[in-house]
């Protein structure tokens, strides 16, 4: 199974860049700029949201590491947010590497305030890119709203 994750994750990948050389094209202004229909989030802020993610499943929770998240002053343009999901692509291949041989073996850990989930480290891994293709829907969404002809990002293109 691990194979296969890693495999999935290269779709991801592949999808991510092709948003990526997507917003190389959209301006600095308006990639930081908050968008009132998205509760004046903006496509930076969407973007280190998306990453403080999987900082937050795959290190803070699964491996009870404490690591900052990212903000929106790390992703300020498409160079920087290149940099910040660099990083995530090392967390997630760390994490996969961990538990390779445990995928389905159940991690029940405090969240907060005696809270307590129980989850694998597959249920942790399919949440953070389901997130984060969802977020995508919303970035591209966003760049409709300020203008700009999105490009198709799904793991299947045409």
């Amino acid at each position: 199974m691990h194979t296969t994750l890693l495999h999935q994750y290269r779709l991801v990948l592949s999808s991510r860049e092709t948003l990526f050389d997507y917003c190389e094209g959209i301006s600095r202004q308006h990639f930081c700029q908050q968008v009132p229909q998205f509760n004046n989030e903006s496509m930076c802020s969407m973007m280190a949201h998306a990453a403080a993610t999987y900082l937050n499943w795959l290190v803070n929770f699964a491996q009870r590491e404490k690591i900052p998240y990212f903000e929106s002053n790390d992703c300020r343009d498409i160079r920087a947010t290149r940099a910040m999901f660099n990083q995530i692509n090392i967390v997630v291949n760390d994490f996969l590497d961990r538990f390779k041989d445990a995928l389905d073996v159940p991690l029940t850990l405090p969240k907060r305030e005696g809270v307590e989930l129980t989850l694998t480290p597959l249920d942790l891994f399919m949440h953070v890119i389901t997130h984060e293709f969802h977020h995508k829907g919303q970035l591209v969404n966003m760049s409709r709203q300020l203008g700009y002809i999105p490009v198709d990002t799904d793991v299947i293109r045409s």
